[in-house]
């Protein structure tokens, strides 16, 4: 069988059609083993917490909870809020380019993760981040690093926010748990 892994979307105009190709990379660099699902978050230009969320929770409902979770950007900070609500346990959590919504001059309350937090029970949890990371300040990955410190930490130069279209080092690492 199959080994499931949900993908979910950064946010913006035309960021489903942008981050198929993350998708597709990561389905590439999985291989046959693996499902990597895309689903299509509701109104991408104008994101809803709560409609992302339903989303996410039918999605995952769908796959079971030996899912592993893979979020990019916005769709990262969407998914950790949901697995921090929702107290779900997940295989892995792999989260990429991860606005912080409690940062300065990016507070949005919709999105932010709570001040204190018990962090999720993900077997394992990943941040990326690159330091050209032209969206998302390289410095937020810090900040939601003390907040999960048993994650590990993934730093890369020369990659720009959509990670250069290569998740290859997300693929192996997610292979790893499975091992």
């Amino acid at each position: 069988m199959k080994k499931q892994v949900l993908f979910i979307q950064g946010g913006g105009d035309g960021a489903y059609e942008v981050d198929s190709k993350l998708a597709a990379s990561l389905q590439e660099s999985l291989g046959a083993a693996y499902d990597v699902h895309y689903p299509e978050m509701p109104d991408e230009h104008s994101p809803d917490y709560i409609a992302w969320k339903n989303t996410i929770v039918k999605e995952y409902a769908a796959l079971g909870n030996q899912t592993v979770l893979v979020g990019h950007s916005l769709g990262a900070s969407m998914l950790l809020k949901y697995v921090l609500e929702a107290n779900i346990q997940t295989v892995g959590l792999f989260l990429i380019a991860t606005p912080c919504w409690n940062a300065d001059d990016w507070e949005v309350a919709d999105y932010a993760l709570p001040e204190i937090f018990t962090p999720p029970k993900a077997s394992k949890m990943f941040l990326y981040h690159s330091r050209n990371d032209e969206i998302v300040p390289f410095e937020h990955m810090a900040i939601i690093g003390k907040k999960l410190p048993d994650a590990m930490i993934r730093e890369f130069d020369g990659r720009d926010h959509q990670f250069n279209n290569d998740l290859s080092e997300v693929a192996r690492d997610i292979k790893r748990l499975f091992a």
